[in-house]
Formats: structure tokens, sequence, C-alpha cells
């Protein structure tokens, strides 16, 4: 049922988009040679007919899901607020556009004038790009708001609604109940848990589901509340009533889904593969991989070059100001962890005298360290300590937006007393992140760190790092 939902669904999106990417085309190709437009950008070259355009309509068409595809638009994720669906959109645009731009350059379209049967080549206007952009994010946009609101309103008139049972009321059980509750718009009602520890008193309701009966009593449950769904969420230990009931529901003909046991294991999505037959279960997978790896290393590249050119003079000041202060080097590298836990040099202003560790070791740094120098502490309170990074993201060993990595002294203690706490390198660490802007960042909870930091490796796009890093800087946030 899910991936079938997720299929229509994500088919329909794939529809709307395709033809909001040619309406806008038609849009853009209007305003730019129509009134008031022509007033304020004059036409230098003549206006061309509306067909050379229209000759695009099967280019746009694939070049706009293309786009939102590598953008991650299609890949439906719990909990995504408007703001998450804006960024990601407009990001897509901007990829399409840009996609759009090197297929007309370098695969040029022709068409046949319909005067003089010549043979040309298209040539679409830098401004119509501009207004396609434009109107794809408008279009696009609406076109999946609606779609939410009508979902939305779908399952509050509670038309095509799915009974759900769910055979385990323990933590699997109720981890399901929470899935399902988060995607409302799938048309599911949980009808409630069956659990053999009902018979004790052991297990009780949760959420506001009730606890109906045993494993035994499925045929009654079944029939009495017309299931048309079972998730079998029960642990490991219980597989014979898991097999009762699986049964019972391939008899039925009732939809019947089995959640293994392993959350326990799994803090990271997961990933069904198969090894010649035999279906195996990947944990720990990210989807910062592939081509979205070299989409994210692109736009790191791009960034931290215009950052290192562009605060040349101000690096030369500070530079200046740090040998003044105090004597040893501008520049102090220190050991740190990063993808796959291996150690790289990470580089800093120097903000404190050379000697500063010799006495007390490895210790968390404040921003109002007593170690630190006068510009040191200045460079500490407003993060520009950190600006040589930027020189460790164009190397390759970090990347702007990421979780913020940590010396190995602390790491080797960290792995052993907080969960899941190694699993924050299975990306680059970063200049800023998720944790950071959300306030937790320097001395603050790690599990609160680790928590935001696994939300933000889970749910990875581009769009996400660009809203990082547009609130890095609204907020005057980067790290500790």
């Amino acid at each position: 049922m899910l991936k079938r939902y997720n299929r229509l669904l994500v088919g329909l999106h794939v529809v709307a988009d395709v033809l909001s990417g040619m309406l806008a085309l038609i849009l853009a190709y209007w305003v730019r040679f129509h009134e008031p437009m022509t007033a304020f950008a004059p036409i230098t070259k003549g206006v061309p007919p509306i067909s050379q355009y229209l000759t695009l309509m099967p280019f746009i068409g694939l070049l706009v899901p293309l786009a939102f595809q590598l953008q991650g638009l299609y890949r439906l994720r719990r909990g995504r607020t408007r703001v998450d669906d804006f960024f990601a959109v407009l990001v897509g645009s901007i990829l399409a556009v840009l996609l759009g731009v090197a297929g007309t350059l370098y695969f040029q379209t022709y068409y046949v004038a319909d005067a003089l049967k010549d043979q040309g080549y298209l040539e679409v206007s830098q401004l119509v790009w501009v207004l396609f952009l434009v109107f794809t994010v408008a279009l696009t946009f609406t076109a999946r708001e609606t779609a939410r609101t009508f979902l939305r309103a779908r399952w509050r008139s509670g038309k095509s609604l799915r009974r759900v049972l769910i055979a385990g009321a323990g933590d699997l059980g109720r981890t399901v109940a929470d899935r399902l509750l988060e995607h409302r718009e799938y048309g599911f009602t949980i009808v409630g848990f069956l659990d053999d520890k009902a018979a004790t008193g052991d297990a009780i309701g949760y959420r506001g589901l009730p606890l109906i009966g045993q494993l035994s009593d499925i045929a009654t449950v079944c029939a009495d509340e017309k299931i048309d769904e079972i998730y079998v969420a029960l642990p490991l230990e219980e597989h014979v009533g898991m097999l009762g009931v699986v049964e019972y529901a391939s008899r039925e003909c009732i939809e019947v889904h089995v959640v293994p046991d392993l959350l326990q294991f799994i803090a990271l999505r997961a990933r069904l593969e198969d090894l010649d037959g035999l279906p195996i279960i990947s944990i720990h997978d990210v989807p910062l991989r592939g081509m979205n790896s070299v989409l994210k290393r692109l736009v790191d590249i791009g960034i931290s070059l215009l950052v290192i050119i562009g605060s040349s003079p101000f690096t030369l000041l500070i530079a200046f100001l740090i040998k003044r202060s105090s004597p040893g080097p501008v520049f102090y590298s220190q050991e740190r962890m990063s993808l796959d836990g291996q150690p790289f040099k990470v580089y800093k202003f120097r903000s404190m005298p050379i000697d500063a560790e010799d006495a007390s070791g490895p210790i968390w740094a404040r921003d109002d360290d007593p170690r630190a120098t006068p510009i040191g502490r200045w460079l500490r309170r407003t993060d520009v300590d950190e600006l040589p990074q930027f020189w460790n993201v164009l190397k390759g060993d970090m990347s702007i937006v990421g979780p913020r990595p940590e010396r190995p002294f602390f790491v080797e203690q960290f792995k052993h007393r907080i969960p899941q706490y190694m699993l924050r390198h299975k990306v680059k660490a970063g200049i800023t992140g998720w944790a950071q802007v959300n306030g937790w960042r320097g001395n603050t909870s790690l599990e609160k760190r680790i928590e935001f930091d696994l939300y933000y490796i889970e749910n990875w796009s581009l769009s996400l790092d660009f809203k990082i890093m547009w609130l890095t800087v609204m907020k005057g946030v980067t790290h500790s």
C-alpha cells in the first residue's frame, strides 16, 4: 500500500511538474515579448515566433522532472514543512535553468521558418530563462501546496481510509503507530493493537489507540473491525505468533506488512537490497551518495572559492593583528575527525598563546576562554577564527554544511558513552550544521547535537544545505 501510494503520489507530482514547466515557458515567452516588459527591457533582435519556443516543450518536459529528481523532490519524507518544500523547489528550478541553458547552448535546436523554409538556430532569451525560473518556482510550489491541502482535506472527511491493525504493542509497534500517525495523508486509520500481553495486563494502549486483544483474537477482530491491512511489529522471540498472523492475513486476502525488529540498531535509513535473489537489509544508509555527493562538492568548491577570494584583504588584516597580539604563527592547526572517522588537520586563526594547553591538556574551549589573547577573544566571539576552514573545504577535508568535527581525544570518549555517536561521521564534517543553527553549539547537550546531526544526514538535500547556510548568516551562528 505504501509503495503503491508513493508511486501514485510521485507520478502525480511528476505530471504536475511537467505541466508547470511547460506553462512556465509559455508565460515567460509572453511576458518577455509583450508590454510592460518590453518598456523596461527593449527587444533588440526582433520577436521570435512562439513556434520556436514550442519546439522546446519536450525538452522542458524532461528537464524539470530530471532536475527535481536530482534535488530529491520525489523522495517523500515525513515532517517536510512548507519552507523545506519552497527551498527544494527553488534549488531544483535553478538546476533546471542551468541544465536548460547548457542544453540550448550545446545541443542546438533547429527550426524551419514558415515563410523562407530556412534552417536556423533557436536562441533562447536570457530574460526568458529568468522569468521561466520565477514562474516554475511559483507554479510547482503552488501545485504541491494544492496537493497537500487536498490530501489533508480528504483525510479529514474520512474518504477512502484504510483500516489498519498493528500486531505488537511494544516499542516496535508504537514506533509503527508513530510513523503512520505522522503520515495521515496516506489515508490510514489505526484501529488498535493486538498483543499477547493483553491477557496479563502488561501491555496498554498508546496515543489513544486501544489494545483490542491477543494475537489469537485476530480472526474475530479483523472480521468485526473490517481490517484492510495488518502491520506485524513483534519482537524476534515471538516469531511463532508472527507466523500465525501472516498465515491468517494471507488466507483472508488482507495486506500484511512485517516490520523487522532491527530498530534498536538503525539510527539512519535502511535499504533493502538483493544478493543473488537473497533479500538483505543494509542499515545506516544515507542519501548523500553518487550524484548527490558530486553536486554538494561542486557547491562547496564554488562557495569556498568566493569566500577565500572575497575575504583575502580581511584575512591579511587579521594576520597582522594576531602577530602583534602574541608571538607565534598566524594559523593554528588541530587534528579532527571527518568522513568515515578519518583524521585531518583543521585550520583556524590562532586565538590563544601557543602553550595554552601545555598545563591543562585537551579541554573544551569557550568563546570567553580566559586563555585567549585580546584579539583572540574577539575572533572566538564572532567565530571569525573559523574562516580558514574554507581552505579545508576547498581541499576536500570538510564541507560547508555538516556535523562539526571533533578531536580524536574526545571522539574516543563519546563513542563509548553516547549511542550512535559515530554515525555523524557518515558524511564530511562541516563549518556549520543543522545542530548549530538550532542553538546546539559549544558546551551544550551532546545528545541533542547528535540528534540534530543524524536528522541532517538522513534528510540531506541541497535545499537543506542552502537553508542552513542562510540561517547561519541570518543568526550569526557558525559553531564552536
